[in-house]
């Protein structure tokens, strides 16, 4: 009988142990998210005479990031890709919201490449959908092309064009992304991963809760790019 009991205790510690991995390993996906959006956001702003520009970044309310967006298909394809955003609050930018992106046209691209995706919140109302549980691009929130460049030119009319702006890097090359048709929703899996429990988007990205350690790095870069396109 006590060996019975002995066995069972240790296959009770064993399955402990396998699920506390299996709950950090799913942690460090989402971290590795984070981490990743980051790294986008750096190499994108670092090259030069490229990126968003200063007054595009400037005046965007949210900026959400998909690294690594998979595509296939020719012209139409399927499409999907995981990633996070952030607004800003009062207290500077706000934690993270987890969402996916999925569907969406991007124009004359040939599939089968691996495709960062940045998407620019530009006004209150682009933003309201965002706090949303899902909406879709080009119908619920109108969206556009986004100027790519150090300065937006004098004669684009970016600010009233749409309430999201999109881009694109494929293959090292950074450009403006129609993307009419893709549908956002909240990523449960990746917000409960994450953050331990459920988290709304509009709690994340309206600061009613405090931003964890493990969003500093994207934050922090998006501070300091915000901040430089401040000057």
């Amino acid at each position: 009988m006590k060996r019975l009991l002995l066995l069972w205790a240790m296959i009770a510690v064993a399955a402990g142990a396998v699920a506390a991995d299996e709950n950090t390993a799913k942690q460090s996906k989402a971290q590795d998210r984070v981490q990743a959006a980051a790294d986008v956001l750096n190499e994108i702003q670092s090259a030069p005479d490229q990126g968003i520009p200063a007054e595009v970044l400037g005046s965007a309310e949210c900026v959400a990031v998909v690294p690594s967006m998979l595509k296939g298909g020719f012209v139409v394809g399927a499409q999907y890709g995981r990633g996070l955003a952030s607004c800003r609050t009062p207290k500077g930018w706000s934690a993270p919201a987890f969402f996916s992106v999925k569907g969406g046209s991007f124009g004359l691209q040939i599939g089968g490449q691996a495709v960062d995706l940045v998407m620019l919140i530009m006004n209150d109302g682009g933003m309201q959908k965002l706090l949303s549980s899902q909406f879709k691009l080009g119908a619920d929130a109108s969206v556009a092309a986004g100027p790519v460049g150090r300065h937006a030119a004098a004669d684009t009319d970016w600010k009233m064009r749409a309430q999201v702006l999109s881009y694109s890097r494929a293959r090292g090359v950074f450009a403006g992304l129609e993307l009419n048709g893709a549908v956002i929703r909240q990523d449960k899996d990746s917000t409960r991963e994450f953050y331990g429990h459920m988290v709304t988007p509009k709690a994340a990205l309206q600061g009613e809760i405090e931003p964890p350690p493990d969003a500093y790095p994207f934050l922090q870069t998006l501070a300091k790019w915000a901040k430089e396109a401040s000057k």
